[in-house]
């Protein structure tokens, strides 16, 4: 890994901190911020892309590929499915076969083609709020019964019930697992993942497993892919349909190119067939271009990433602690997005989630997710989306200091 030789002071050859302009180009997080918190000049750490550039490899396969003046559609070439194969087994220990690939037009797509797949109209599927609120629609908006298994904080750290759990899985057929979590950043150990396969075949429930954070895990912790788990342990029937994208990992979500990884026939089978009735299609020249070439050549950028998030991540904690200790950073073990526990700062207000979200974005000009996007646990925090220089997070926490100061003095409006 890239962290060896390297030193803490960001030498690096990929500049993480370099500012780059997206205002202008159709960007969600930028030209989106009027309609989504009614004010155009806050400094948005809210929707999960990164503000850095992508890796020059990926840069470089899209100006080849658009240099070529016809963009008709598109195939899925044998290099594509290596590139993530070798992906896999390099980065994560997990031999994948060819024939278990399902290309797919992004993991929210795939979220609610598995619910349709796995559980009738009417059955319920089971979440792990607070948890990345597509789980909930998926559920809910294709007619399924949303059964909620709330994780549990403690010592500022996110557990999962089991014992809640497989109440739930009792009754239930198909499991939404966030691993890596969003937005808590909780990693799931192996004991943890073993467990799940455990319920899982006890109770025949299928698990649609989220992996798309996998590659962005703070040093000290180590990702365990479920169906490598599951593969080496007697729990190797249960049913796991896996997503992986190179969306996060490279910062190229909008390109809308995922894959899920299912080993069962059946499973291919029953995922095709819904998303057949859906007549989407994945592919075009640029995702499979930009797909490939991050797979294949992005592994030095990713490594430097890695190295300067978490020295971000760091950086918000102690800055937490010495200047706003109202606001707490929950223990982060993977991923770009922090879980702030504000409930601290919304007892000493007397304010509400509304108000919460009010003084963030009108009082520090911070535009964050609201916890409660996330569930009803969510209540009292805010999700930080740290991709972006370090130096626009000290910007957005000198502001929240400011706006403190003054929300002591009244400053909040009932």
């Amino acid at each position: 890994m890239g962290e060896n030789c390297l030193s803490g002071n960001d030498v690096s050859r990929h500049d993480f901190n370099r500012d780059i302009d997206r205002t202008g180009t159709a960007s969600l997080k930028y030209d989106g911020r009027q309609s989504m918190f009614g004010a155009a000049e806050v400094i948005p750490l809210w929707v999960a892309d990164m503000d850095f550039a992508a890796p020059p490899a990926v840069t470089q396969a899209l100006a080849k590929r658009a240099a070529h003046p016809v963009y008709g559609y598109t195939v899925y070439p044998e290099s594509l499915y290596e590139s993530l194969m070798d992906w896999l087994r390099r980065r994560h220990g997990w031999d994948v076969r060819r024939e278990w690939i399902v290309m797919c037009p992004g993991v929210v797509p795939s979220l609610y083609a598995a619910v349709m797949a796995f559980a009738e109209a009417g059955e319920p599927v089971i979440v792990q709020p607070p948890v990345y609120f597509p789980f909930f629609w998926a559920v809910t908006g294709t007619g399924r019964r949303l059964v909620h298994n709330p994780l549990r904080l403690g010592n500022n750290r996110y557990t999962m019930d089991f014992d809640h759990l497989e109440q739930c899985a009792a009754e239930a057929s198909l499991l939404l697992l966030c691993s890596p979590h969003n937005p808590v950043g909780r990693v799931w150990n192996k004991r943890e993942l073993e467990h799940i396969l455990r319920i899982a075949k006890k109770h025949d429930l299928v698990i649609f497993s989220d992996e798309i954070h996998a590659d962005l895990i703070y040093s000290g912790n180590k990702h365990h892919v479920l169906s490598v788990l599951a593969e080496a342990s007697a729990e190797n029937s249960v049913n796991i349909v896996t997503a992986v994208a190179p969306s996060k990992t490279f910062n190229i979500p909008g390109l809308n190119l995922s894959a899920l990884i299912v080993p069962d026939a059946e499973n291919r089978n029953a995922l095709a067939q819904v998303f057949d009735t859906m007549h989407v299609s994945a592919s075009n020249p640029f995702s499979i271009v930009a797909f490939e070439a991050a797979y294949r050549d992005g592994e030095a950028w990713l490594d430097e990433l890695l190295i300067y998030i978490r020295q971000t991540r760091d950086f918000v904690a102690e800055y937490l602690a010495i200047h706003l200790p109202d606001i707490r950073l929950i223990e982060s073990e993977g991923t770009y997005l922090l879980w702030l526990d504000c409930r601290a700062l919304t007892a000493r207000l007397g304010i509400n989630d509304a108000q919460l979200r009010h003084f963030f974005v009108h009082e520090a000009g911070v535009g964050m997710s609201p916890g409660t996007l996330f569930g009803e646990t969510g209540s009292g925090f805010m999700r930080m989306n740290i991709g972006v220089p370090r130096h626009i997070i000290e910007a957005a926490l000198e502001n929240i200091r400011q706006a403190e100061r003054g929300a002591g003095q009244g400053m909040i409006p009932a």
